[in-house]
């Protein structure tokens, strides 16, 4: 599916910075919450440090056939990894990057949005992380506290 582009009006004021609320309290991989309640709500440029995601329990516990990267705040899903890929491509990719980069096939577009200066972002106004492109087509460099939400 193609990139589906939004614009600033998504990062509008809510009811948490730019988000509907706060973050989940118990987000999932042992991610920091309050980390991720900067980065997601009152951010639009900064990132988690680069290797956050593999100080987290994150490669020890996710399914690695089919992970589902859900939203901090409303636990919609953003991403589905590894697609068209295997696992450990998915990890070296995000190894060689400090975040978890994903592709086009794995963005859940219902969900995500992409606004003119590559920010991305929830339809409900997190802050995900950016689309940086190279030579193998679109790469969404994510941080993990912006996808650690569980379903609700």
């Amino acid at each position: 599916e193609a990139m589906r582009r939004g614009d600033d009006s998504l990062m509008k004021a809510g009811r948490h910075g730019s988000c509907a609320g706060p973050v989940a309290e118990n987000l999932r991989w042992g991610c920091d919450r309050s980390t991720a309640d900067n980065i997601c709500c009152f951010n639009r440029h900064f990132a988690e440090y680069a290797g956050y995601w593999e100080s987290t329990s994150f490669l020890k516990e996710a399914n690695k056939t089919r992970t589902v990267f859900r939203d901090p705040v409303t636990g919609k899903p953003l991403f589905v990894a590894p697609v068209g890929r295997s696992w450990d491509d998915f990890v070296a990719e995000s190894r060689a990057h400090g975040w978890p980069s994903f592709r086009s096939r794995e963005v859940v577009w219902e969900s995500v949005r992409v606004l003119p200066d590559g920010e991305c972002v929830s339809v409900d106004g997190t802050h995900l992380g950016h689309n940086l492109p190279d030579g193998s087509g679109n790469r969404y460099c994510i941080n993990l506290v912006s996808v650690a939400g569980r379903p609700t």
